[in-house]
């Protein structure tokens, strides 16, 4: 039986349910928010570029929710408990948020503001964070394996971390 493997783009999610991988590539900025119910096996992952959709809120018809944490965290727990998910058993694993551009006025990166928001939004929906590799100034790829909860980041230079 083959596995099956779910590439996820930036500003896209997918959701297996008990068996296969999914995968992203090229955080740099972006964050990568893996969301795992261990007890029913269904697993999520969402890839997204910028923290807040509010400043495209005059586009609301056409706005894509998985670019953007503050739509995206919703909607990624939302489509996993359709698929089976229980709420309360929700764990995440975030990867990314890399220091590769500066906001000229905040000397905040964008990395920065990407994680702080996912975060926020995570600690709001009482998902425990349970590893996260973030940071930095590399890009990187996330695999997540479902069938375990397992993630793997591996970096440009080859090191690959679980979390």
């Amino acid at each position: 039986m083959e596995i099956v493997t779910v590439k996820v783009k930036i500003s896209d999610m997918a959701i297996l349910r008990e068996e296969g991988i999914l995968v992203t590539v090229g955080l740099g900025s972006c964050v990568g928010i893996a969301l795992y119910d261990p007890k029913n096996k269904v697993g999520g992952l969402a890839h997204i570029l910028l923290p807040d959709s509010s400043l495209f809120r005059n586009r609301i018809n056409s706005l894509n929710s998985a670019k953007f944490a503050d739509t995206a965290i919703p909607l990624l727990v939302h489509e996993m408990v359709k698929a089976g998910a229980k709420r309360r058993f929700l764990k995440a694993k975030i990867a990314g948020g890399g220091h590769l551009f500066l906001f000229q006025k905040s000397g905040c990166s964008v990395g920065e503001k990407n994680v702080k928001a996912v975060k926020f939004l995570l600690n709001k929906y009482k998902i425990p964070i349970k590893g996260e590799d973030v940071g930095g100034s590399q890009g990187r790829t996330m695999k997540f394996y479902v069938n375990s909860g397992k993630v793997v980041i591996s970096t440009v230079g080859g090191i690959e971390k679980t979390l």
